[in-house]
């Protein structure tokens, strides 16, 4: 297999993300916009809607919808599959940009992922960069810190991340402070990109090329030492991670009961600061993308 291929596999499912405020006016406004801007894609609609929409669905988003002033609501096929207030989203992505990251200002440990960004789980992404977009390669930035905070966090497993250019390691300050974090940890570290005069002083396992793929792909996979489901959601167990969802996530092979710890981002730059992507928490997939970076690259 190669990385394209896991693209083909994808979900076919229509998922959006509705705005619903508490007066229950359906209209779009600076947040919403700002929201579009962030994850919008010809895969994911935003809107702004009524409550009508998911009013009765379940009484977990019913109290979700009376605690909050805005929701963000993700629907599947028109069903709603998880929420999470505007809130959650204003901190987590809204009101930052990258430099929180590359800065070390948000490292490990007070990485967030609400619960309507990671329903889109196995949906195929198309996001831009600066100065395309302001904010849609943010929530790339995001993912990858999030899957990074899974393995700091349970401290074992294998890491394969790839960085296009391997300077950018020892450039943002936010970066090599995460990667000296995780060589502290028994989580074996791999990283990938096109290598400069001195490779990166980290705990890692070091993979250089200059073929197209190392040129173009951006993945952050984890895959812990035990792949067995736990009893808990992936959001509700991590250092930082949000708690507003109100249904576990659903895994792919249709188990809504468990969620494996292991994660995967997958992006293929297909224009100038142009990406389709997808992420994963499905441990079968995310396993079968480890075994290919680890013999493709």
């Amino acid at each position: 297999m190669t990385l394209r291929s896991f693209f083909d596999s994808l979900e076919t499912a229509s998922r959006s993300l509705a705005v619903v405020a508490a007066d229950d006016r359906a209209e779009r406004g600076p947040l919403t916009d700002l929201l579009a801007d962030s994850v919008d894609s010809p895969h994911v609609e935003v809107t702004a809607a009524n409550r009508s929409i998911v009013a009765g669905a379940d009484r977990r988003l019913d109290d979700v919808l009376d605690a909050h002033d805005t929701v963000v609501v993700a629907l599947e096929d028109g069903e709603p599959i998880a929420a999470s207030p505007m809130d959650d989203l204003y901190d987590a992505i809204l009101a930052i940009n990258s430099d929180l990251f590359m800065t070390g200002s948000r490292g490990l440990g007070s990485i967030e992922l609400p619960a309507v960004l990671a329903a889109l789980e196995n949906t195929r992404l198309e996001l831009r960069g600066y100065p395309r977009s302001h904010k849609e390669k943010l929530l790339l930035i995001l993912l990858s810190r999030y899957i990074e905070q899974l393995a700091w966090s349970n401290g074992s497993g294998i890491l394969r991340s790839s960085f296009q250019y391997l300077s950018r390691i020892e450039d943002e300050v936010g970066t090599r402070a995460v990667y000296d974090q995780l060589g502290r940890t028994d989580v074996d570290v791999h990283v990938y990109g096109v290598g400069g005069s001195d490779p990166p002083a980290i705990e890692a396992t070091v993979h250089t090329g200059r073929s197209r793929l190392y040129r173009t792909a951006w993945f952050v996979v984890y895959r812990p030492d035990n792949e067995g489901p736990t009893d808990q959601h992936p959001h509700e167990d991590v250092p930082g991670a949000s708690r507003s969802a109100f249904t576990p996530l659903r895994r792919s092979d249709g188990d809504s009961s468990t969620v494996p710890r292991s994660a995967a981002l997958v992006c293929l730059e297909t224009g100038d600061r142009v990406w389709e992507g997808f992420f994963t928490f499905d441990s079968d997939r995310v396993a079968a993308i480890e075994d290919t970076v680890a013999t493709e690259l």
